[in-house]
């Protein structure tokens, strides 16, 4: 859009009228005025197709209106592109905002209704509607979508209706007030925001020229409202916050605002929303900073800052908001416990901000036993599970980590903190000695026996130190010894390059979640010892020990019987085998081969951040349709089985407290994956999903009924899926702005080369770099390569097409999990969902009352019965300002669920 070329158009052709959109014509004619151009041919200048702010048509008005006639039109194709107008003197003009679209012009009338096309009061939002004779007689060859758009006027026999889907309200005067798209109205933590309402706020800012809202998505997947603005050079970002934190509910007030120079625009010259840019900075957090008053939000906001690393917290303040997730809460817990308060998990998640949380903090009135655990320990189904696969070289199967500090280990300090680790984390001195009863777990006392290893090995002069210290870390790797220990041992390697530290422990007495608390602890310590002070960590949560008897009680009380029916129900399904290239009747690690699968960073970020939106889904839904849907397209088989692995720390023993307890928790149960024929993605992914969702407690009940049940003597659980599934999260995330770091060396082979193989394919998933990685492990001696490579393909494939669908989809859908009415079907929320389609989004779905039941009853006998109908006059005393009455009754419904609450028969 060139102005001097545009200018040229009207003074050569002598251009009488002059109709555009505001975002072309304010520039325009700011380039008329600057260079003082002629514009005498002009007698009528029309802003149109978009919305027009009141400061730029007062300027327009100001500079020209005396030569130039100036309005402000409105219109749809569908009718006619120009079907209203706005023509009033500047001392009618609102005092900020945007410009009214008038009354409707001729051949057009203006309705504006509810979603059962009633009329609205006036200052009432609602949907403009057009009729009258310039009305279009439908779109061509799409009935479908003109059955949606043009109606049956219902206020005029025979005369067509077109839904605009924009929204407006009547003003007093008889204009009518155009606030912006129906599309632009989005959800945000549970509030339905009109997004033209926020941008008519900000232009209210002085200074402010234009101002865009729309809502995007941060790193943790959550929606967020984006503003930005253009506007006077004086104009400051901090200002305009303030004024809306002030005029504003909370909910409204965008988390960011960027200011641009100009706004970008489609070359139709309207405003391209698409293009505006990812904005920079941090979110706000939509609400003024509180101060925490009472002690236990004070103590609550110390945690928070500490944790998420920000400088102070809010008593208002969302913890997800802040950066808060699932492994944050944990150490949210852990430091709250240290401070003297109890925190159930689930009441963080549903009470995110200090002001509420602070109500369901409870004061410790139990410390977990800080004496050393020496004795008998019970094992846990997962520890049942290993001396159930008879492995050979038991004792060769271990998880481990190598740790890399440039500047070196100091040996006295590194020791110090490991004889604290061993004493303080009670599980690392377990031994496992085989009775004639089986296996038994024992807890060895401190200064018993050695508690760990620490071996020093000498590379700073090793020319092929990567070959070295892998032929090294084997050996640790497979020395340790079940019955005798210890099961903690470590390898210090001097290197070129600094210092390398290998950590293996035997898989029985550790697991993921279990090396994040011995990582802050390591280094906790080690700082503490490295500047002379006396090691302390915190106080011990309850001890492995006390889990595993208490799981034992649990798994005989009246919550498993409950459990039996489900996965009875999964252990007599009929299971197709997977097909293998060379039959095997077993296979040992050392014939496993791997395969990487790889998703790009774009894809990875979409996975993350925006397809969950869909189907309110988390990551294992959506991998694990994925998995499915690409053993279906490999093999052909409809049900896949497939072993899922959970941390096992349910809060099925609300009064034990394990959020800082080492041992090996995880939990190990079968999933069975539905891809029926003939299903669509949408019915694939929300088929996986409830099934996910509706194994009871996260799936720990399994291994307890296997193997610790009296219940199940008369049950045989022996369902052995062929494919292992686990997905570990942001694993590059957890040592990140530490001063020791991940170290480039292998730790060396974590599993014994002769051990069996206890699935068929293990397939890992984690995030590194930005990327999701998935490793398939298979046995070169049952397939080929190409075998493989056909699966990994198959799994690419599927998961891309799952992310296009997801973020693609423009509205969210609900599934039976989602909601409180239980039981529901897929197919019976579906039918709801499409019955209700015009009334509004579906939020939640649940029972009546009693008392309602018979309310409804009554009100349905008597349609005109006013029995339970109730009203309250009040006497007002001064001026009733209907647009802030309005904007109280829009808060106090989205405040209460049961104001927006439909009841539905039959």
């Amino acid at each position: 859009i060139d102005p001097s070329r545009l200018y040229g158009w009207i003074r050569d052709y002598q251009i009488t009228v002059f109709e555009s959109t505001p975002a072309l014509i304010v520039p325009f004619m700011q380039h008329v005025h600057e260079q003082g151009l002629d514009m005498s041919s002009l007698e009528l200048l029309i802003t149109s197709s978009d919305s027009c702010s009141v400061t730029d048509y007062r300027v327009l008005q100001e500079r020209f209106g005396t030569d130039i006639r100036i309005i402000n039109s409105y219109g749809v194709t569908e009718a006619a592109i120009d079907s209203s107008f706005y023509d009033e003197e500047l001392s009618k003009l609102p005092s900020s905002g945007n410009v009214p679209i008038g009354q409707a012009w001729l051949n057009a009338r203006f309705y504006i209704v509810d979603s059962q096309l009633n009329p609205v009061p006036i200052g009432v939002l609602g949907e403009l509607c057009i009729g009258g004779i310039g009305v279009a007689r439908g779109y061509l060859n799409r009935a479908d979508l003109t059955a949606e758009k043009f109606v049956a006027n219902p206020y005029v026999p025979g005369e067509r209706l077109y839904r605009t889907g924009d929204l407006a309200r009547w003003m007093p005067d008889g204009n009518v007030d155009f606030i912006g798209r129906m599309d632009y109205q989005v959800k945000i933590r549970g509030y339905r925001i009109e997004l033209g309402e926020i941008e008519t706020a900000i232009q209210r800012v002085p200074g402010v020229r234009q101002a865009i809202v729309i809502d995007r998505t941060d790193e943790r997947g959550h929606k967020y409202l984006c503003g930005y603005i253009t506007g006077e050079a004086e104009l400051r970002i901090e200002e305009v916050q303030a004024e809306l934190e002030a005029g504003l509910p909370a909910h409204m007030v965008p988390a960011r605002l960027m200011r641009l120079e100009t706004i970008p625009l489609t070359r139709n010259g309207k405003i391209d929303r698409k293009a505006l840019p990812e904005p920079e900075g941090s979110i706000h957090t939509g609400a003024s900073y509180v101060a925490p008053r009472t002690k236990v939000e004070q103590v609550l906001a110390a945690v928070w800052a500490g944790v998420l690393g920000v400088e102070a917290v809010g008593t208002q303040d969302n913890f997800f908001e802040l950066g808060g997730d699932s492994i944050k809460a944990l150490q949210v817990s852990s430091r709250l416990l240290q401070a003297g308060y109890r925190l159930e998990m689930k009441d963080l998640f549903s009470h995110p901000t200090v002001s509420a949380l602070a109500l369901k903090v409870q004061s410790v009135t139990r410390l977990a036993d800080q004496s050393q655990v020496v004795g008998t320990v019970k094992l846990t189904p997962v520890q049942h599970w290993f001396f159930e696969q008879n492995l050979t070289d038991a004792h060769h199967h271990n998880q481990s980590i190598m740790l890399h500090s440039q500047d070196g280990f100091n040996v006295a300090a590194l020791r110090t903190a490991m004889d604290q680790m061993v004493s303080h984390h009670d599980a690392l001195r377990i031994v496992f000695r085989l009775t004639e009863h089986g296996y038994e777990a024992w807890n060895r006392a401190v200064g018993e026996v050695e508690l760990y290893t620490l071996e020093r090995i000498d590379f700073s002069h090793e020319t092929e130190v990567s070959a070295a210290i892998e032929a090294k870390v084997n050996e640790i790797q497979a020395g340790i010894h079940l019955s005798e220990g210890p099961l903690v041992k470590l390898g210090l390697f001097h290197c070129p390059d600094g210092d390398h530290l290998l950590m293996a422990i035997h898989h029985l007495v550790v697991d993921t979640v279990s090396w994040r608390i011995l990582f802050e602890d390591l280094t906790t310590a080690y700082e503490q010892a490295l500047h002379g002070q006396a090691a302390r960590l915190p106080h011990k949560t309850d001890s492995f020990r006390t889990w595993a008897e208490a799981q034992s009680h649990y798994a005989n009380g009246p919550e498993m019987e409950a459990e039996l029916s489900f996965w009875k129900e999964v252990e007599q399904g009929r299971y197709e085998p997977l097909p293998k290239d060379q039959p095997q009747s077993s296979s040992l690690n050392k014939d496993s081969e791997l395969m990487t699968v790889t998703w790009t960073a774009q894809e990875t970020e979409q996975l993350l951040k925006q397809a969950h939106r869909a189907y309110n889904t988390d990551m294992n839904d959506l991998l694990l349709t994925a998995l499915g849907m690409a053993i279906h397209r490999w093999a052909g088989i409809e049900r896949v089985l497939v072993t899922l692995e959970g941390h096992g720390r349910e809060s099925i023993l609300p009064e034990l407290d394990i959020t800082r307890t080492v041992g090996w928790f995880t939990s190990q149960f079968p999933v069975v994956l539905d891809m029926s024929a003939g299903q669509d993605l949408s019915q694939r992914i929300k088929q996986v999903k409830e099934a996910l969702h509706c194994i009871p407690q996260k799936g720990i009940g399994y291994g307890m009924l296997r193997y610790l049940s009296a219940a199940c003597e008369q049950e045989r659980f022996g369902t052995e899926p062929e494919i292992s599934f686990n997905y570990l999260g942001q694993f590059d995330q957890d040592m990140q702005h530490q001063s020791i770091g991940v170290s480039p060396y292998s730790s060396g082979a974590e599993l014994s080369a002769y051990a069996a193989r206890s699935h068929t394919l293990d397939l890992n998933g984690l995030i590194s770099e930005g990327q999701l990685q998935l490793t398939i492990s298979y046995s070169h001696q049952e397939y080929r390569k190409e075998t493989m490579e056909q699966l990994a393909e198959a799994l690419r494939t599927s998961l891309q097409e799952i992310i296009t669908h997801c973020v693609e989809r423009k509205q969210p859908e609900l599934t039976p999990s989602d909601v409180m009415l239980k039981p529901v079907t897929l197919a019976e929320l579906d039918q709801l969902v499409e019955r209700t389609r015009d009334i509004g989004e579906l939020e939640n779905v649940y029972a009546l009352t009693p008392m309602q039941k018979g309310m409804l009853f009554h009100s349905l006998m008597d349609a005109e019965s006013g029995a339970y109908f109730e009203q309250t006059t009040f006497d007002l005393h001064g001026r009733f300002q209907a647009d802030i009455f309005q904007d109280s009754l829009n808060q106090l419904a989205q405040r209460h669920e049961i104001f927006r609450a439909n009841f539905i028969s039959g």
